[in-house]
Order: C-alpha cells, then sequence, then structure tokens
C-alpha cells in the first residue's frame, strides 16, 4: 500500500502587482490571470504540485496593504492567513516597495515559518535603486529569493526548499543604507502627463474613439475581416450545404449550423480588437492613473476610482468585471457597481448591435459608438439613483511598462478561446435546438416556421414587442434567448431572417432593450455569488421589465411622440409664464404719489 505522501500549504502573501499570481503559475503550472493592477485575484486560489514526494499546496491570496484590511478582499486575505498559521508563508515584495512592507510582513510572519521573495529587481536598479542580494538574508535573518531571472524549473526548486526552512524571525531594522538604497522617487514625464487630468481623460476618449472607428467603421480592419468571415460561411459553406439533395440535412447545415455560428462567428475580428486594447490598458498601467482621475467624478456617484477597472473590465465580460468588485472598499459599494455593469455593453453584445445597427444607420461606427454611449449614460444614472457617501480613495499606482508581447498574446489567446468554446458548446446547442424546434411539427414533420414545435411554444410571446412595431413571436424568442447567452440574440435574428426585417425605430428600440436587460446567466450565476441568489434574480427581473418599458418609451419618442410632447409642453409652458406675469403686482404707495404728483 502506497503511503499519503506529506502535504505542505504555501501561501503566497503581499501587495497587490507584487507578482504573486505570476509566481503561482511558475511554481504550479497553472493558469491564474495576472496583470498589472490591483484586483487580479479576488478570491484564494490553491492548486497542488509534487516535488520530491511531497504534495505542496501553493495558494494565491488577494493583495494587501495592511493587516487590517481595508478593502473586501484584503479582510478575507488577513482571515485566511489567520486561520492557516501552519502553513509556510512566502511574501511576495517588488524590490522598490520593500521598506515599506516590511512592518506588516513582520506582523503577518510571527512565531510562523517564512521567507521572502523580491521581484522586479531589474526595473528597481534601472531607476536608481540598489541593493545587496549576499547580505540581505543575514541583515533580515529569514530567507531571500529573488525570483527574476531564474528559469520555472529552478525557481520551483528554491521555493520548494525555502517551504521546509523552520521559524525565523524577522528584523526590519536589519535594512540599513549599506544594503538597500531607494530608487528615485520622482514622476516620470509619462507620469506627469497621465496623472494630469486635461491631458490623460482626453488622451483616453480619444483612444476609445480611435479604436472604434478601426474596428466598426466601412472599409477599417475590423468591418473587412468581418466581411470575409461572413462571406465565407454565406457562400462557400452555405452554398456547398444547399446543394445537399435532401432538403432536411440542407436546412440544418445551410440555416441551422452555417446561418447561425457564421453570424455570430464573424464578429470575432472586432471582439479581438476591443479585447488587445484593454489588455494592453491593464499591462501598461495606464488604468490605474485612470482610476485616480476618474476618481474626483465617481465619488460624486457614490463610487470610487477603483470601481474603474471593474467598468471597464465590463466592456469584456460582465461576469468577471462582477468578479472584480470584491477589491472594492466596502459590500455597499459592490453592490452599487455590480447594479451598474448590466448596462456597460458586454462583447457578447457586440455581434447583436452590429447586426441591428444596418437598419437605423448607414455606417455602424456610429450606431455602436450611440450604444455604448447610452449604455454608459445608464450606468451612470443608476450610480446617482444609489447614491451614498464614498470612502476614501487609497490605491497604489501601477507601474508604468511596455506591455509585453508575449503576456499580451496569451491573453487574447485565452479570451477568444474562452468565446470560441462559448460558441462551440453553449450557443451552438441552443442553435441546433432552435433549427430542430422551428423545422418540425409535433408530428415531427418537416415544416415552416410559423407550423413549427416553436411557433406554438412562442406563440403568446409575440405582445411583448408588438409596442415596439414587432408582433412577432420569433423576435420575443431571439430576445429572451440573450439570457442564456447574448450571442444567441444575433445567431435567432440569422436563423430566422438573414438580417432584420422591421424599420430604423424598431431596430434602436429593440437594440436599447437588449443594452438595458438582464445580463446573461453566467453574469447573473456571479452576481449571486457576491449578493446572494434572491437579490441577483431580483435585480435580473427588474432590469428586463424596466429594459421592455423604456424599449417602448424610445419607439414612442421616434416614431412622433417627441413632437407630441413638444406640442403638449408648448402651450403648458406658455400657460405657466401667462401665470406668473399676471401675479405681478405694482407697488402703490406714499412713494408713488410723490414720483407721479
Amino acid at each position: 500500500m502506497r503511503r499519503r505522501s506529506q502535504s505542505v500549504e504555501i501561501l503566497l502573501v503581499g501587495n497587490p502587482n507584487a507578482g504573486k499570481s505570476t509566481l503561482f503559475n511558475a511554481l504550479t503550472g497553472g493558469n491564474a490571470k495576472v496583470g498589472n493592477w490591483h484586483g487580479v485575484t479576488v478570491g484564494a486560489l490553491s492548486r497542488e504540485a509534487e516535488f520530491h514526494g511531497k504534495t505542496l499546496t501553493v495558494t494565491d491570496l488577494p493583495g494587501i496593504y495592511s493587516t487590517e484590511g481595508m478593502s473586501m478582499e484584503e479582510r478575507s486575505a488577513c482571515r485566511y492567513i489567520e486561520e492557516h498559521r501552519e502553513g509556510f508563508l512566502l511574501f511576495v515584495c517588488e524590490c522598490a516597495r520593500l521598506p515599506r512592507a516590511l512592518p506588516m510582513f513582520k506582523k503577518l510572519s510571527a512565531g510562523r515559518r517564512c521567507a521572502l521573495v523580491l521581484t522586479k529587481r531589474k526595473q528597481f536598479e534601472r531607476e536608481g535603486g540598489r541593493l545587496d542580494p549576499a547580505a540581505l538574508p543575514a541583515a533580515l535573518g529569514i530567507p531571500v529569493l529573488f525570483s527574476e531571472g531564474l528559469k520555472k524549473k529552478e525557481l520551483r526548486a528554491q521555493v520548494f526548499r525555502l517551504a521546509s526552512s523552520p521559524i525565523s524571525v524577522l528584523r526590519e531594522d536589519g535594512l540599513d543604507e549599506r544594503i538597500f538604497r531607494p530608487q528615485r522617487e520622482e514622476l516620470s514625464r509619462a507620469d506627469r502627463l497621465l496623472t494630469n487630468g486635461f491631458f490623460g481623460i482626453p488622451l483616453f476618449a480619444a483612444l476609445l474613439l480611435f479604436v472604434f472607428w478601426i474596428t466598426f467603421a466601412p472599409g477599417m480592419p475590423g468591418d473587412r475581416l468581418k466581411s470575409l468571415i461572413e462571406t465565407f460561411f454565406s457562400d462557400v459553406l452555405g452554398g456547398m450545404a444547399r446543394r445537399i439533395p435532401s432538403p432536411v440535412l440542407s436546412g440544418f447545415f445551410a440555416d441551422g449550423l452555417c446561418g447561425s455560428l457564421g453570424s455570430v462567428l464573424c464578429f470575432l475580428p472586432q471582439i479581438a480588437m476591443l479585447f488587445f486594447v484593454l489588455i494592453v490598458m491593464e499591462e501598461s498601467g495606464f488604468l490605474s492613473r485612470l482610476a485616480m482621475l476618474t476618481d474626483g467624478a465617481l465619488s460624486r456617484l457614490g463610487l470610487s476610482g477603483r470601481a474603474v477597472f471593474s467598468l471597464l473590465m465590463g466592456f469584456g465580460c460582465t461576469a468577471a468585471a462582477i468578479l472584480t468588485t470584491r477589491g472594492l472598499d466596502e459590500k455597499k459599494i459592490q453592490r452599487r457597481v455590480i447594479l451598474c455593469l448590466p448596462y456597460i455593453s458586454c462583447s457578447a453584445k457586440l455581434p447583436v448591435f452590429l447586426t441591428l445597427s444596418a437598419s437605423f444607420f448607414e455606417n455602424p461606427f456610429f450606431a455602436v459608438v450611440l450604444l455604448y454611449a447610452l449604455g454608459v449614460g445608464l450606468s451612470l444614472a443608476v450610480a446617482l439613483l444609489l447614491k451614498k457617501e464614498a470612502p476614501p480613495f487609497v490605491m497604489e499606482l501601477a507601474p508604468l511598462q511596455i506591455p509585453r508581447p508575449e503576456f499580451v498574446a496569451k491573453a487574447l489567446f485565452f479570451q477568444l478561446k474562452q468565446f470560441i468554446i462559448k460558441l462551440g458548446t453553449v450557443i451552438l446547442a441552443f442553435f441546433v435546438a432552435s433549427w430542430l424546434l422551428s423545422s418540425f411539427n409535433w408530428k415531427f414533420e418537416y415544416c415552416g416556421v410559423e407550423s413549427s414545435m416553436l411557433a406554438h411554444l412562442c406563440g403568446g410571446l409575440k405582445f411583448l414587442f408588438a409596442p415596439i412595431g414587432m408582433n412577432d413571436w420569433k423576435i420575443a424568442y431571439a430576445a429572451l434567448s440573450g439570457l442564456i447567452a447574448k450571442e444567441n440574440v444575433a445567431g435567432a435574428l440569422g436563423m430566422f431572417y438573414g438580417g432584420f426585417p422591421y424599420s430604423a425605430a424598431s431596430a434602436f428600440s429593440f437594440a436599447v432593450f437588449l443594452l438595458a436587460c438582464s445580463p446573461c446567466v453566467s453574469a447573473i450565476a456571479a452576481s449571486a455569488r457576491e449578493l446572494g441568489w434572491r437579490s441577483a434574480l431580483l435585480n435580473a427581473l427588474l432590469q428586463t421589465v424596466s429594459a421592455l418599458l423604456l424599449s417602448y418609451a424610445v419607439y414612442f419618442l421616434l416614431t412622433g411622440g417627441a413632437v407630441c410632447l413638444l406640442l403638449l409642453l408648448l402651450p403648458l409652458s406658455a400657460g405657466a409664464l401667462i401665470g406668473k406675469h399676471e401675479k405681478v403686482r405694482r407697488r402703490r404707495g406714499k412713494l408713488a404719489q410723490k414720483l407721479h404728483g
């Protein structure tokens, strides 16, 4: 009988952005998300690794600035450290932050086995810092390891050997000038520009407009690549499928697979371009400066500069953005940000917006910019509606750096892989089920859509969008399918119509509904993990009902309602002005008599 190997737990602890997740991946072969900003790790992430017959459990914890814990993630990390006193504490710290981090490290390491891992040594020395690696362990009284420049195998060996170190006592006073010289603390010219609101915010706005232009404007790279994929699915693959003699098989491959998948997969280049910009902003350190610049405006809405990370992540994936809210200061602020996030247009809404935009804008660039801006406006309006006093903003700026090409490529590949996996599993299953239900009647005879099982099941839903000019159950079915995954809407429209058959007013009103309604199932589940299922489901219901009413109001305004309101308000305004003047009375008295006498 094989003996159970001895288990040792290594706790990776330190400030945010110190390199804990990078070290975790190197030690375990895992794929934890890393980034050049706070809040990347939002909970304890554990993974086992074998070394010389021992099972070592490596746990990556959220970054902390103090043992008191200012944010929710910091408090959870401190609780985990206290509850796992037997674990080996591996404190990960940037070389430049060592003097400030030692007092916290001393509190955390009291009476337990520990070691220090120093990161970003080259950057520290480039900016004038110096330290003596040979004298540092003896001066501090604990084992010290420099991770930069080590291969993964060598790094693993050294860290796992440190895990068997005895209890040692950290000496803060051992860090004198002979051993450690700090780097230059003045801001660089680039930092001074990016932290200037008159330069940084216009730069961010110009960057977003440029990205939208090259992604969505006709003739630009994003539009050209989309057209190529669209042509491949509709003309090449669809043409081959239509040559199949069997009408059932021909319809399944041409409409069910090529039509539906092609209508979503063609947007992959544009989604990739948006993710690329988000990743570069994260890795370069620009996001933390944007957080500082926007803190004043966000605090007036009851949020803080930290919320900008989650809000920007919402452009990529709402579910992932909800998880990052654990890095916020208070539960109340987290709840407000989670309620704002569904209105930020995620990448899954992009295929739907571009499908509908052809009906109300010749140039999809203006359509997408308008819808994204409307989503941001709704998000800020919700924040203002729920406004409460925000806590003080405290955050350390991530270092400015040129994004590493290999990191950007790896992160982008991961995001696109997730999109394709989702497309090839949940969304494909939905398309196949939709085609089957819309192509056969209850006797399983191949038939038209209006005689199908789906028509009988969903016929009663057509009234939902009748107030916006679409008394059609297929539209209602497409909209409700977005609750599973927003990409389903574009696929369903492509399968039923090949485009959008209704008016521009209906298309824009429908886009407003999809913009403001409940997020997908994965985002609701992420919200439930943070707020509880009852709150998550109630929020989703209220968002969907309010989105439906908002789409009705938009359609009313676009189809003559605005003129009616104007004609109604003009007499009321005139009456109010006349009434106001009628109440003005001339003062009469002795003074008036003297003036007219």
